[in-house]
């Protein structure tokens, strides 16, 4: 690890000597682009906001070639998001924060276009036809509550306007390694936007097409068991009837037609069957898997400015999400555990922000509310009667929340900053099985407090306090009359320090903060008695890191890259009927993470780019018995551009590397990591 740390920061002291070297000649060198983010809930500049923030335009995607919000973690220090296995089911972990899987829900808030994304299922977005996505880290609970309390990621689709623009992207690529099948994989997306009437209405459209060969060979039938297959539609309708009012109605809909998961038996899961091991990229399964996960989803925005200084803002979203599979999860030729569930996820929210901007003074306040219903409906099979269970559980919740955030000038280079939430959350628990009912109700205070320093307009210092927290839930199998029948709400206070630099003329761009985090009434599974666990408060865990970004403008045209992220978050207190846990890591944390990135477009066509990606180690159980190592990845991308078309040669993973997750589940099962990949993309626009 120590190796990899030092060679990650090497390249940042290689990044940052480049760019001081290049004062000489600064004639000849061109400054790097300001971003404009809605971060605090109004526009400013992202070199502006006292917080880590890492912003990713249609561009950066684009060149990244970034499809999902994993990969998107693959460019944000101390961010990660880990797929267990299956289509659509994505748990973020950020800064060390992770949500326990039997929680449903996340550490990390996901807000597309205002939809607040509350659980690990549906917890991805295939980012076509998007302006911006904005990565916010440390607590956000100030300005957007529960389950936001290591940060937050922000979608924002594309703004049609008086412009007719569109887009049509085609690829071929095929995976460098598998065991069968033809290993294809094809891609197809295409968006377009423009007026209806001239100044007033707009409308913009957007769709996909996607389609890959799986590399995952079932051995009784010798077929592929993991083909992936899905669709999206996107819809933005956007009316200003006046100067003064701005109405944006955004549908979308994605729906998958998947094969099974990637994920195979263990060593301790083929023991437990009394089976060997299963070879690389194999499975032994006597049913077939599918997964139709499908979402649809609507956000109506509404922006009416009084004046130049006063604006109200309304937003009222709705999503849906329906997860049906059936899958064989003892993975042997036997009928011992198939399961078939169709779970069904709900959630309706409105949001009211009254906004106030003078040079001086910004506030904003906010009043929210959500209505978040999960239904969780599930069967497994088997042989032996024992084994067969059935589940039928709904979960509904009421969110009442109301909010300030202040920004007041005290001096000409000194602002302080002030937020306060409240948040009271109502929720019912009904098993429909057992006739079972119960309800509980948490609430929280979540304030933040900081102090910003401009040594000059292009050089910003901050210190910042904050509070975040993630929502309490229910023990399903708990009788009400047990004291773990529900759990508490997961807090924490961060402390940090930041600089955010643009210098050498606005050619070099590098930022830095540090944190500390105390993490108290820690969600963990926890063994109550050798023979059961459940979901309760019992840890308390302290964290420490460091976050640093660069990006540098060496010549016109070329660009080096680069951040580099450490969290170290051990338990202080953590025993339960299973052992002591104190020392060990929390689970889904990665030492460290990093990428390194060169890019050159040169003005007559010419496109190079080349990423370097790590991982550091992190452990799967609160006993760091079972983990998974660290790894590297390695992108390039090459192409030549035109005014309307460009074509590319890229590769993902070229070297195909290998980064299985062995131990997963207690050591029961792995879940295979996905293979590299090159291939051809096209795309012409208009």
């Amino acid at each position: 690890m120590k190796n990899q740390c030092g060679w990650a920061v090497t390249g940042f002291l290689m990044v940052c000597c480049i760019a001081m070297s290049a004062g000489a000649e600064e004639q000849k060198y061109m400054t790097l682009g300001t971003m404009t983010v809605t971060a605090q809930k109004q526009e400013e500049n992202v070199q502006d906001v006292p917080m880590c923030i890492t912003v990713f335009s249609d561009q950066d995607i684009d060149d990244k070639k970034i499809k999902s919000i994993s990969e998107i973690a693959d460019f944000v220090p101390n961010f990660m998001v880990f797929n267990e296995g299956g289509p659509g089911i994505n748990s973020p972990s950020m800064r060390g924060i992770h949500a326990p899987h039997l929680s449903y829900t996340t550490s990390v808030g996901l807000f597309i276009d205002g939809i607040p994304i509350l659980s690990t299922f549906g917890y991805e977005d295939a980012l076509l036809y998007v302006e911006r996505v904005e990565v916010l880290r440390g607590p956000q609970g100030t300005l957007y509550g529960k389950n936001t309390q290591a940060g937050v990621v922000n979608i924002i689709t594309s703004q049609p306007n008086n412009q007719l623009t569109g887009k049509i992207s085609a690829e071929l690529g095929r995976l460098l390694s598998g065991e069968t099948g033809d290993k294809l994989k094809k891609e197809i997306s295409f968006n377009v936007s423009g007026p209806i009437q001239k100044d007033s209405l707009f409308i913009g459209l957007a769709g996909q097409f996607y389609q890959r060969d799986g590399y995952i060979e079932n051995t009784i039938t010798g077929d592929t068991v993991d083909d992936r297959e899905h669709w999206l539609g996107k819809a933005h309708l956007r009316w200003t009837p006046t100067d003064q009012l701005d109405i944006s109605l955004i549908a979308s809909m994605l729906e998958h037609d998947d094969g099974g998961a990637n994920i195979t038996l263990g060593e301790y899961g083929a023991a437990t069957y009394g089976i060997s091991v299963p070879g690389d990229r194999k499975v032994t399964s006597n049913l077939e898997g599918n997964y139709k996960p499908r979402e649809n989803s609507q956000a109506l925005k509404i922006n009416y400015d009084f004046s130049e200084l006063w604006t109200l803002t309304s937003i009222t979203t709705r999503r849906s999400y329906n997860d049906e599979a059936v899958d064989d999860f003892d993975y042997t030729g036997e009928t011992l555990s198939h399961i078939y569930k169709d779970d069904q996820l709900r959630t309706t929210a409105q949001e009211f922000r009254l906004n106030y901007a003078s040079e001086q003074l910004t506030w904003l306040l906010g009043l929210y509310y959500d209505n978040d219903y999960k239904h969780k409906k599930r069967e497994t099979i088997s042989s032996y009667s024992s084994m067969n269970s059935s589940t039928d559980r709904e979960i509904d919740g009421d969110t009442y929340a109301a909010f300030v955030h202040v920004t007041y000038g005290l001096a000409p280079h000194i602002n302080l900053i002030a937020g306060l939430r409240y948040e009271q959350q109502d929720q019912e628990f009904e098993d429909n099985l057992n006739d079972k009912q119960l309800d509980d109700s948490w609430d929280a205070f979540t304030p933040k407090i900081g102090v910003e320093y401009h040594f000059t307009s292009d050089v910003l210092t901050y210190a910042t306090v904050s509070k975040g927290y993630r929502s309490g839930g229910f023990n399903a199998l708990a009788d009400e009359a047990s004291p773990y029948y529900s759990y508490d709400e997961e807090e924490l206070w961060s402390y940090e320090i930041g600089m955010k630099n643009t210098l050498l003329n606005k050619r070099l761009i590098l930022n830095g903060a540090l944190f500390y985090m105390n993490i108290s009434d820690m969600q963990v599974t926890d063994a109550v008695t050798p023979a059961t666990s459940y979901l309760t408060n019992a840890a308390k865990a302290t964290a420490k890191g460091i976050e640093v970004e660069a990006t540098v403008r060496v010549t016109q045209g070329l660009s080096l890259m680069g951040s580099f992220g450490y969290t170290d978050l051990e338990f202080e207190d953590f025993e339960d009927a299973k052992g002591d846990y104190e020392g060990n890591r929390n689970p889904y944390t990665p030492d460290y993470t990093y990428n390194i990135g060169a890019q050159y477009r040169y003005p007559g066509g010419l496109y190079l780019r080349a990423d370097l990606i790590g991982y550091g180690k992190m452990y799967f159980d609160r006993a760091n018995e079972y983990s998974r190592d660290s790894y590297q990845l390695v992108n390039a991308k090459i192409g030549y551009e035109t005014e309307r078309f460009d074509v590319y040669l890229y590769g993902k993973n070229i070297f195909d590397e290998e980064y299985n997750s062995y131990g997963y589940y207690s050591g029961f099962y792995t879940i295979y990591s996905d293979p590299g990949e090159v291939g051809l993309q096209m795309t012409w626009r208009f």
